[in-house]
Parts: C-alpha cells; structure tokens; sequence
C-alpha cells in the first residue's frame, strides 16, 4: 500500500525574494504537496513575503499559523522571529532558540519534515549566505527523503546551496528555471507507507524538542553530542558538538545551535562586541585620569599630575590599538 502525503520544505536567505518569487509561481495549481517557506528575516521586519508570493502563485500562500493542517496545494510562510515545525499533521509556529543566527532558521524545519515524512519530505536549498540548512538536508536525506538545491553558480548568494551540497549528495541540483518542474515531479511519486511503530530517531527527535522549546529537553540530561570545549556565543553556556557523516554542527544546552560557518560568524560579532566594550572602558578610564590631573596641576601637585597625564597617555596608545583593530581588523600593524 503507498500514499502520497508529502511535504515540500524550501529554505533561502540573502536574495531569496527573487528565488521564491521564481520558484513559487511556477508551482501548479493542482500541486499535491504543501509547500512550507522559510526565509531568513529580521525578528523586527513586517513579512510582506505571503503577499509578494501571492502575486504570482497559483497556489494559495498565508502565513503559517501555529495548528495549521497540513494540507495539499497550499504554500505556508514562517512568520518573522518564529520557528515553523512539522509535527505529524499540521504545523507548529514558535519561539524556540535561535539555531544558527536566526530565527525563523531552515534547519529546524526541514528536520522536522525529516521526522513527520520520511521518504515524503522535499528540501529544496536557495540562495543564501553561510551554511543554515546544511545540517537539515542530511537529517532528510537520512530518512529517505529528497534534496533539492539551487545551482551555486547562478544563486545570487552561492554560500548556502554550496554548503548543502558538500553536506548531502543532492537527488538534484538544477538552476530556479527548473526547480518547480522537479518539485512536481518528486511530489506525484508514490512513496512506500511508514509501517506502524516505525523507528523514531532519537537524536532528531530530542533536536526538534530544542526546537520547539519544550520544556522536557530543557530539563532532561541529554544533549546531543560530546562537550566541545567551546561557549555558546548567544548565552555564554557549554556547546556539544555533533558530527553527522560530513556535517558539523554545535548546540547549547538551553537549544541555541549552529552550523560551523554560523558559529564562525556568531563569534565574530562577539569579539567585535568585546572590543567595542574595551575601548569604551579605555576612554572612560582615561578621560578620568585627565581629569585628576588637570585637578592635581591646579593645586600645585605637579608630580602627581604628571603621573596621571603619563598612565593615561598609556590609556590612549591602548585605546589607538583597539581602534585599529575594529577600523581594519589589522593586529599586526604600527600604532597610529
């Protein structure tokens, strides 16, 4: 016996408007799918994504409500700052923890798909930056699923679709013009029914509990992985890194995660935090230092003037550096 049932799970970012709008209108009426959308936005932006689609769909497209039924023909868009999760027949929407910088973020969808259909979940990579939905493409091609991802060579953004083909051998990998037809054609295949008490994967499941913030892995013991030595760049707690056949991939223990160039990319605006914070701390420091000393000057202490103008001289040439370092990311050249 065979059914139908699957899920098309689509994932973009940096120019991904252009791509969905493209893919997205070339979908059939008649798709016998749901079509669930994640693009990377700010948590503050109003989504005009469903509106911008609608224009050109011959499916209907809506914002993904939070017990929305998964049902064929329609195109689902996460909302801005929340997750959208598949949890067996309809849809969930929710502020879990960012996972790779963002919030709605790709990878959480498409492992949850992974989880509901098996061999009937899709996952299609567009144009985007840095490596979110790498991690995801695997968790569905694991499970029997489809990969689908845009042509790095014409993605306007070619890090992303880059990224999910050195983490999963794609069933295909095909320029916008083509990815419609092929999403088609992939979702009017008949799949094998899942047998009754079919297997859970266990570490997918626990991931998708981070997800949707449940409050039974936040409490629970287990954290995929083995303790990586390293700090979560959001919280300040102890990541576990896991490493899924070729794909790397690092979580906290409240949920956070990140894909390697993300954690890479999450450091990187940290450290430039730090320094921000320091230089601040210089300048203050300084600017008080000169203060007691023109004080001291004007009551005669001139030793001890001297001395404050001398270490907070010391303050500036420190300061200098640091200014450097944030104007050009230069270590290693003069002080100015």
């Amino acid at each position: 016996m065979h059914v139908n049932g699957h899920v098309v799970a689509v994932g973009a970012s940096a120019g991904g408007v252009e791509a969905l709008t493209r893919v997205v209108g070339a979908l059939p009426s008649d798709l016998p799918a749901t079509v669930l959308i994640v693009l990377h936005i700010p948590p503050y932006a109003t989504s005009l994504l469903p509106h911008i689609l609608g224009r050109v769909a011959e499916l209907p497209v809506a914002h993904a409500r939070d017990g929305d039924p998964l049902e064929p023909g329609r195109v689902l868009v996460a909302p801005p700052d929340h997750h959208v999760l598949v949890m067996r027949e309809t849809v969930r929407v929710v502020r879990g923890p960012h996972e790779n910088n963002h919030r709605p973020a790709i990878d959480p969808l498409f492992r949850s798909v992974a989880l509901a259909r098996g061999p009937a979940a899709v996952a299609v990579v567009l144009t985007g930056a840095l490596d979110d939905g790498a991690a995801g493409v695997a968790a569905v091609a694991s499970r029997g699923g489809k990969v689908v991802v845009q042509d790095p060579e014409e993605a306007l953004y070619p890090a992303m679709p880059t990224s999910a083909i050195a983490a999963q051998r794609p069933d295909h990998v095909a320029p916008l013009a083509e990815i419609a037809s092929i999403i088609d054609r992939l979702v009017r295949e008949r799949v094998p029914e899942r047998p009754e008490g079919e297997t859970m994967d266990d570490d997918l499941a626990l991931e998708q509990s981070f997800a949707a913030f449940e409050l039974a892995a936040l409490h629970g013991q287990d954290v995929p992985g083995q303790p990586s030595a390293l700090g979560c760049p959001s919280c300040g707690g102890a990541l576990w890194e896991t490493q899924d056949g070729d794909v790397l991939r690092f979580r906290c223990r409240v949920g956070h995660a990140f894909a390697p160039e993300a954690l890479l990319h999450s450091q990187e605006a940290r450290v430039e935090e730090a320094l921000w914070t320091a230089l601040r701390a210089l300048e203050e420091r300084r600017t008080v230092l000169m203060r007691l000393s023109e004080r001291l000057g004007n009551r005669g202490l001139q030793d001890r003037a001297r001395r404050y103008r001398d270490s907070a001289a010391d303050l500036e040439r420190q300061a200098k550096v640091v200014r450097r370092v944030l104007l050009t990311g230069d270590v290693a050249g003069e002080t100015a």
